[in-house]
């Protein structure tokens, strides 16, 4: 088990409010001859609305596997049009490509928000000790309370998302209970890095970044690599927020980024992302011809006229393909990567136009079956692009 870092506790000391608290659902009960089963979520910090990683986690979970919507005081129905077209705006063209079948699979859907990281693992039990055959763990803060929850339960079945298990000497390591899913995230940013190569006019291009530890590393190093790759002379500028629950600290950073002439920003900061892209809708709204990208969900609803794309994590399919297994007694545990080739990492579909837009999205997809087939390897931290003199990714 992996020790929290300072930094991490610093940050989460920030947080107000109270203690864990169980979402009531308001469900129609199911007729007592059919049993349904009972699939529980531990939220990371910033929760339900985070317009992010766990708002993906959770339409996986109730919108797609159970077909319910969490309103003020508890579970409506989904009519099956909105249902399908979640789906459809989520999963797109790999529908077909990949021939996924997401179907309606009758559980009810257990929900707990975390305040603070010491809620994780009290939260887990709850769910083993409320009879949930699954537990659903959202991000790679949860890491340390999986691995605790899970020796603690055999019997139970867990899914990580977002972080392998770490042993003492912080290798990752499996349990025969758990399931575990990482994603690639450097492939993702290296086409949206392009994308930002192409649009740039001023020639500088921003980073803001929440945390700075390997995960987010790995976001920079592909963002970098993908400007590199179409845009030699850009400049890259990066600035972390230490955080990833402060709107108002991600704003400001947006804010001093766009002062320093950078054009198009790319925000990898959880909620303080969010403030970023506000940062940048405002200034699109006085007229300045600014961009940003977003990071694991299309924010394009909260700034349809600033956003440009975003690197998607297919964290609600990953949450319903875990449920589905589970409800057709499949689940195994065992560790997952997934990238472009999987289909667990995309790009969301660039909506504005911009001159010569059409070859962009071309040279996106070239470089796109370029890392699926392996001719172009991306780097996962910085460290290696300085290194090789900020080249573009390397071909074998």
């Amino acid at each position: 088990m992996r020790p929290s870092p300072l930094s991490l506790l610093l940050a989460l000391s920030l947080l107000t409010a109270c203690k864990s608290h169980k979402e009531e659902p308001a469900a129609t009960p199911a007729p007592s001859n059919v049993p349904k089963t009972k699939i529980g979520l531990v939220l990371g910090l910033g929760g339900r609305g985070d317009q992010s990683f766990n708002d993906s986690a959770l339409r996986g979970l109730e919108v797609w596997a159970s077909g319910v919507k969490y309103e003020e005081g508890g579970y409506k129905d989904v009519p099956a049009r909105e249902r399908q077209a979640s789906i459809q705006e989520s999963l797109g063209q790999d529908m077909a490509r990949r021939n996924l079948q997401v179907t309606p699979l009758g559980i009810i859907p257990v929900v707990l928000q975390s305040r603070v990281a010491e809620d994780y693992e009290p939260n887990l039990q709850l769910l083993v000790d409320q009879g949930v055959s699954l537990s659903l763990a959202v991000g790679f803060m949860l890491e340390n309370a999986v691995e605790t929850a899970a020796k603690r339960n055999p019997d139970m079945r867990f899914l990580l998302v977002d972080s392998p298990l770490l042993s003492a000497q912080n290798e990752p390591y499996s349990l025969p209970n758990v399931r575990t899913v990482v994603f690639r995230e450097e492939e993702g940013c290296y086409l949206v890095g392009a994308l930002a190569g192409l649009v740039t006019k001023t020639g500088k291009v921003g980073f803001v970044g929440g945390m700075e530890i390997p995960l987010v590393k790995r976001f920079e190093a592909g963002f970098r690599a993908g400007v590199a790759a179409t845009n030699p002379k850009a400049t890259v500028v990066a600035n972390y927020t230490g955080s990833f629950i402060n709107f108002a600290l991600g704003k400001q950073v947006g804010q001093d980024l766009l002062a320093k002439d950078t054009d198009v920003l790319f925000a990898a900061a959880g909620v303080d992302g969010l403030g970023a892209i506000q940062a940048v809708k405002e200034a699109r709204d006085e007229g300045k011809s600014v961009y940003v990208i977003g990071v694991d969900s299309d924010p394009s609803h909260l700034a349809p006229k600033a956003v440009l794309s975003a690197v998607v994590k297919r964290v609600d399919l990953v949450v319903y393909e875990a449920i589905r297994d589970q409800v057709q007694g499949r689940f195994q545990g065992g560790n997952l990567s997934l990238g472009l080739r999987e289909g667990g990492i995309t790009y969301a579909p660039v909506r504005l136009d911009f001159p010569g837009k059409d070859e962009a999205v071309r040279k996106l997809e070239e470089l796109k079956a370029k890392v699926i087939s392996g001719d172009i390897k991306v780097p996962t931290h910085p460290d290696q692009l300085r290194a090789a003199g900020e080249t573009t990714g390397t071909t074998p």
